[in-house]
């Protein structure tokens, strides 16, 4: 395997700031719903995260990486609101006990608490997450 600055940068955060955490290797894999069979746990006890850009205005983009239970999407309004958006990570993130996500490899995995999550990365925590599988939209007045 190639040297990995941010896979070492990630493990030397997590053992400098005496943070419990457990890796998992696995085959390499790259989607939410298979690396978390892999993993064996539910897709929602993963995190997913994606890089958007979001406009504040017509000459002004800002890039956000978005944080979100491994299930559910990122609702693209919700993100959009603050042009001082760097770090969003969905409530529901924050709360688990235990969440899993791919440690900077696709072969390798680490799952920690989003306590501690919270407490290293600093995001701002705002609802993000679309709704959970099989939850209906609230309708909104036209």
């Amino acid at each position: 395997m190639p040297d990995n600055d941010t896979y070492q940068r990630l493990i030397t955060l997590l053992d400098t700031t005496q943070t419990p955490y457990q890796l998992i290797d696995h085959e390499p894999d790259g989607t939410t719903d298979s690396v978390s069979a892999l993993r064996g746990h539910p897709a929602s006890q993963a995190a997913k995260c994606i890089i958007l850009r979001v406009k504040t205005d017509k000459k002004t983009t800002r890039h956000v990486l978005a944080v979100v239970p491994g299930d559910r999407r990122v609702d693209l309004d919700a993100v959009a609101f603050d042009p001082d958006l760097e770090l969003v990570a969905d409530p529901a993130i924050i709360a688990r006990p235990q969440f899993y996500f791919n440690a900077a490899r696709l072969d390798r995995s680490a799952a920690i608490s989003g306590a501690d999550y919270a407490r290293l990365a600093q995001p701002r925590i705002e609802p993000i997450a679309g709704p959970e599988p099989g939850e209906a939209r609230e309708a909104t007045p036209s």
